[in-house]
């Protein structure tokens, strides 16, 4: 995971995001596919993605003369970015809060606790392992 590029604005995200799910892009169908959510001005999401590939958030290729960005960034490393820096500012590193707190606003269903239950016991499997 590379911490030395910035994490990205809930703009930038968004355009992750479509990034992440459909591939490399040109800055068309990110805009179409921002614009399905909300109003986003082209220039606005050229400029954005321009940002990004500075920032490092993406790549751009320019061999054609519609340029192609792609995320430069996994979403996986990204979640946990966003996710620790959450966690540490907001339940003051606490995940068990982090927990407790999604756990008691929101109704998980039956298989979402298996999940949660089968999550715990492998991790305390692994924990005894390592011992």
């Amino acid at each position: 995971m590379n911490y030395n590029i910035p994490k990205p604005t809930e703009s930038e995200l968004e355009i992750l995001q479509v990034l992440w799910e459909y591939g490399p892009s040109s800055v068309r169908f990110v805009n179409d596919k921002l614009n399905e959510e909300r109003e986003v001005g082209y220039t606005t999401t050229l400029k954005l993605m321009q940002i990004m590939a500075e920032k490092g958030l993406a790549l751009r290729d320019t061999q054609s003369r519609t340029h192609i960005y792609q995320a430069a960034v996994s979403e996986a490393d990204t979640q946990k970015r966003l996710l620790q820096k959450f966690v540490d500012t907001t339940f003051r590193g606490s995940a068990m809060k982090l927990v407790m707190q999604a756990l008691g606003a929101h109704q998980a269903s039956p298989e979402e606790l298996d999940e949660i239950k089968a999550l715990i016991e492998k991790m305390e499997s692994d924990s005894e392992d390592e011992k």
